[in-house]
């Protein structure tokens, strides 16, 4: 085919609107590919097409075609591999997604040839010395010799499952054993000279050499150490696996300064990146360090997050508000809170997540999806107060109760919002209610008589003001729906914090006040059986069997040893 025909093919691909003819230029791709002139017809593509889609389209060309099952002769992927080289070293200004496209071809066919060998030479293992020759160059070419370190690490991490798996484990381990320790030492130490030079931060150009160099870190730090390739959603059980021969690395507190300072001089884009990796250092097995080491470097991690809550800045990023969430579960996750309380700036820290958290829930319109995190490093912490053996305080019975009462208030103080705006109630997502609510369960164990007292008033409050608008002469329907909103919010608190009785840990003041709240509801399922059928809610009935489900587990089971004070 032609140039101009394939350049027509190019267009009814990636910008046709026309599905007949896009199916019938992917049949014709089909072919292409499969035909003796596929190289020849990429290279014209390369060299002579005229849009950034007749480049792409031949990068995909390339990249279908080394990844077959039958592979090309050796000395063919070489020359594909060198041309491409080649290629974006004197053509560094291309359309990002297309160099980032022949980049993946660059890391398929130094992954798929990693143990090949040419004249008594693992030859496919150049590429590492190839690149140096790109950092060496100007700007644009240090960026493009980064995203091939980058694709390379993620290509070499990632599972082909039309691949046999101990292929691919060979493979992966040996580039970890070999090269990955060296990536890392060597974007930590481009991002150094990044930060000795603020001033050029402002560069368009720099900002993505930084971008790229963050995300080489991230695939390095996310690699899969030791083939259990963990499930991505299984974000709470994470410990990164880092090889013992890294260790001087993570031992430098340089290390970790680094990133804490990129995330403060970095615009919120890069700065979420720097978080991330921080996420990972935060997560580092804990069996890389003596009991000494790892003290100081959790200190090192929590010296972060205070400068972090001190200029707060750039949590107003939802990206970057997200990651420090995240961030703070994984101190808890990682860390015992009996080495927490030892840390020198722990009060001061602890007072400052506390208000961070408490300003969070009170914004509940803000970052809905973080919130998870939040609660998640409260309840660890509470969940470990009864096993905490030193002598310094924990300050959770200060803050503890302040964390449940900020829920409760700002979930309570969402419902007009809601009704008047007509935003998405969040009492109909209640995969999610139903996790906060078991998190919020342990948390408000802590200091329970302090949310009890709380929840009595509020309820007491709410159900007053809702008879009194059931029996105005005036019915006003748009108050009802607010206040059996809130209503409904209540009888799930009730609900949660009833079926949270542990059986170890409740005395007969916890029971006595579980009554207490019980009673409120049962008394509310008369009023509102009282309306029927004119009229019912169906948010109030839903919370209200959940609350039964919740006291019949709890109070009225076959297990119960004695009659309790409820």
């Amino acid at each position: 085919q032609s140039l101009a025909e394939l350049e027509v093919l190019c267009n009814h691909l990636y910008e046709g609107t026309d599905l007949a003819q896009r199916m019938q230029a992917e049949k014709v791709l089909l072919e292409l590919i499969d035909s003796p002139e596929c190289l020849g017809q990429c290279q014209l593509l390369l060299e002579q097409g005229t849009t950034s889609y007749a480049q792409l389209l031949a990068a995909t060309c390339l990249s279908k075609l080394v990844s077959r099952a039958s592979p090309l002769p050796i000395e063919q992927r070489i020359d594909i591999r060198n041309y491409i080289l080649n290629y974006v070293a004197s053509q560094p200004k291309l359309a990002p997604f297309v160099i980032q496209a022949l980049v993946q071809v660059i890391a398929k066919i130094t992954k798929l040839g990693w143990f090949e060998v040419l004249k008594d030479q693992l030859i496919f293992r150049d590429i590492i010395a190839d690149v140096k020759k790109f950092l060496q160059g100007t700007v644009d070419h240090c960026i493009i010799g980064v995203m091939i370190l980058s694709e390379l690490t993620q290509e070499m991490n990632l599972v082909d499952c039309s691949r046999p798996s101990a292929k691919h484990r060979k493979i992966a381990t040996s580039f970890r054993d070999t090269f990955l320790k060296d990536l890392l030492m060597l974007s930590c130490s481009l991002l150094k000279e990044l930060l000795a030079k603020p001033l050029t931060l402002q560069e368009q150009q720099q900002q993505s050499l930084a971008m790229h160099l963050l995300k080489l870190v991230l695939n390095c730090l996310n690699f899969d150490f030791i083939g259990n390739s963990a499930d991505e959603s299984a974000d709470d059980l994470c410990t990164v696996q880092i090889p013992t021969n890294w260790r001087t690395i993570f031992l430098e507190p340089e290390t970790l300064d680094l990133f804490f300072d990129l995330y403060h001089s970095l615009p919120p884009m890069l700065s979420q990146l720097a978080l991330s990796c921080l996420v990972q250092f935060a997560s580092t097995r804990r069996s890389l360090f003596s009991n000494p080491e790892r003290a100081k470097y959790l200190g090192n991690l929590i010296k972060g997050v205070k400068q972090i809550l001190e200029n707060p800045q750039g949590l107003s990023d939802p990206g970057n508000y997200h990651e420090f969430c995240r961030f703070l579960a994984r101190l808890k996750t990682n860390y015992q809170l009996g080495e927490l309380v030892v840390v020198k700036d722990y009060p001061e820290v602890i007072q400052l997540i506390a208000n961070f958290t408490i300003t969070s829930l009170q914004h509940w319109e803000f970052a809905p999806n973080s919130v998870h995190y939040l609660l998640t490093l409260w309840q660890r912490m509470v969940a470990s107060v009864p096993f905490v053996k030193t002598a310094e305080p924990h300050l959770l019975d200060t803050y503890a109760p302040e964390i449940t009462k900020a829920y409760i208030t700002s979930r309570l103080e969402c419902v007009p919002v809601v009704i008047r705006d007509g935003l998405e109630d969040l009492l109909d997502d209640t995969a999610t209610v139903f996790q906060q609510l078991e998190q919020l369960c342990t948390v408000s164990r802590c200091e329970y008589e302090k949310t009890c007292s709380l929840l009595v008033q509020l309820f007491d409050q709410n159900a007053q003001n809702y008879q009194k608008l059931l029996h105005a002469s005036s019915r006003n329907p748009l108050e009802i729906t607010v206040q059996e909103g809130r209503l409904a919010w209540l009888v799930y608190f009730v609900g949660t914090f009833v079926g949270g009785r542990l059986t170890y840990t409740s005395t007969d003041e916890h029971d006595a006040m579980d009554g207490e709240l019980s009673c409120r509801v049962f008394q509310l399922i008369s009023l509102m059986d009282a309306q029927l059928p004119q009229s019912s809610n169906e948010k109030v009935e839903l919370a209200i069997l959940w609350f039964l489900d919740q006291f019949r587990k709890t109070y009225v089971g076959d297990q119960l040893q004695h009659t309790s004070k409820v």
